[in-house]
C-alpha cells in the first residue's frame, strides 16, 4: 500500500505524548470535584478541545505541508464524526445503570485513557498488517462496509449493557456491590473490598469503546496507515469526547438521522481501503475531505431539519439519569436513550 511516509523523530513523538499527557491532567485537575457539568461548561471545554485539534493540523501544515495536513484534517473528522456515535452509547450505559450526573465525569475520564490505549495498540497492529500483507485491505475494507450497513438497519435494536461478555466476566472475578458509594470504583464492606455500580458502568463504557475503536481505526487506516497521523487524529479526537457527551447530552434525541451518515462514511473508508490495492489506488485526499464533510454536514442538518419542532428539554443533563440525589439506586430497569447505531458493541459476543 502506497502511502505517506516522512520521518518522525523519537523527540516528536515524546513531545506530543506529553502534550497529551498534560492536557489530561489539566482536564482532571479541572474536573476533580463531584460536580454536574452544564451544557456550558461542557461547550467551552468541547471549543478549546476542538481548537487544540485543528492548530495541531498547522503545526503538520508548517512542518510537513499541505498533503499532510489534509490527510490529518480528513482522519480527525472522520474521528470525530464517529466519535459522536459514542456518546449515543455513553448515555444508553449511564441511563441503564442510574449514574448520579455528578460522577458522569469521572467515569469518562477513565474510559477516555483507556480508549487512547485501546486505539494505540489497534493502529500499529493494524498498519503493520496493511504494509506486510496486502490482502489485509481488503477485509479491513469489507469489515468496515459491513459495518456501515449494520449501522444503517439497526437502529432500534435493543442494548443491554449488562448482557456484554465483558461486564459479565468482571462481576464473576471482582466482587460486586449493585450501588454506588460516592464516586469510588472500590470500597469496603464488613473488611472486604468490593467494585461498586460506577466501576461496572465503567467496564461497561470501556467494553463498547473496545470494539468503537475497531471501527474507527479501521475507518482512519483506510485514509492512511502513517501510525503518526493516525495517532494524532485519533488522540486530539478522543480527547474531547467527554466534553462532547456533556455538550451534546441533552441534544441526542435531535441526532436521529446522524447514523446514517455514519455508515455512509464507513462504506465509503471499506471501499476506499479496497480501491487502495486495485490499479485505481488509493482516491485523492481532497475527495475524502469534501465527501466527509458533506456526509457529516447534511446528515446533521437532516437531523436538526426533522426534529426542528422538537421543544424538549436540551439541557445539559444526561437522559434518563435524573439528579445526583439518585446516587444509593441500583441500574434502571430501562435503557430510557436510544440505543447507538454500533450497537452491536453492547451486545455478548
Amino acid at each position: 500500500m502506497n502511502d505517506l511516509s516522512f520521518t518522525v523523530p523519537l523527540w516528536v513523538w515524546a513531545a506530543v505524548s506529553l502534550v497529551i499527557a498534560v492536557m489530561l491532567a489539566v482536564d482532571l485537575i479541572a474536573h476533580r470535584d463531584n460536580h454536574v457539568i452544564g451544557f456550558k461548561e461542557a461547550a467551552v471545554w468541547s471549543g478549546v478541545w476542538i481548537a487544540i485539534g485543528l492548530a495541531f493540523g498547522l503545526v503538520l501544515l508548517a512542518w510537513q505541508g499541505g498533503e499532510v495536513s489534509s490527510t490529518y484534517y480528513a482522519g480527525y473528522l472522520i474521528e470525530k464524526a464517529l466519535s459522536i456515535d459514542n456518546v449515543f452509547v455513553f448515555a444508553l450505559v449511564f441511563s441503564f445503570f442510574a449514574v448520579p450526573d455528578a460522577y458522569q465525569h469521572k467515569v469518562l475520564f477513565w474510559g477516555v485513557i483507556g480508549a487512547l490505549v485501546f486505539r494505540l495498540v489497534f493502529i500499529f497492529v493494524g498498519a503493520e498488517l496493511l504494509q506486510l500483507f496486502f490482502w489485509t485491505a481488503y477485509l479491513f475494507g469489507a469489515f468496515l462496509i459491513w459495518t456501515g450497513y449494520k449501522m444503517a438497519v439497526s437502529k432500534d435494536e435493543e442494548v443491554h449493557p449488562d448482557r456484554n461478555i465483558v461486564v459479565r466476566l468482571v462481576k464473576k472475578i471482582v466482587p460486586t456491590d449493585p450501588t454506588f458509594h460516592g464516586g469510588r470504583f472500590f470500597t469496603k464492606i464488613n473488611g472486604r473490598r468490593v467494585a461498586t455500580l460506577l466501576f461496572v458502568s465503567l467496564v461497561a463504557i470501556e467494553a463498547t469503546d473496545l470494539i468503537f475503536a475497531v471501527d474507527s481505526v479501521a475507518a482512519i487506516l483506510a485514509i492512511t496507515t502513517n501510525t503518526f497521523l493516525v495517532w494524532t487524529a485519533n488522540a486530539f479526537a478522543v480527547l474531547g469526547l467527554r466534553s462532547l457527551y456533556f455538550c451534546l447530552a441533552g441534544l441526542l434525541r435531535r441526532f436521529g438521522y446522524l447514523h446514517y451518515g455514519l455508515a455512509v462514511l464507513l462504506a465509503f473508508a471499506g471501499v476506499k481501503l479496497i480501491l487502495s490495492e486495485t490499479p485505481v489506488g488509493k482516491l485523492p485526499i481532497p475527495l475524502t475531505l469534501g465527501v466527509i464533510v458533506v456526509t457529516i454536514t447534511v446528515s446533521i442538518g437532516w437531523s436538526l431539519f426533522a426534529t426542528r419542532d422538537d421543544h424538549g428539554d436540551h439541557g445539559g443533563t444526561t437522559p434518563g439519569t435524573g439528579s445526583a440525589g439518585g446516587a444509593e439506586t441500583g441500574p434502571a430497569t430501562g435503557s430510557g436513550s436510544a440505543p447507538s447505531a454500533r450497537s452491536h458493541g453492547t451486545e455478548p459476543s
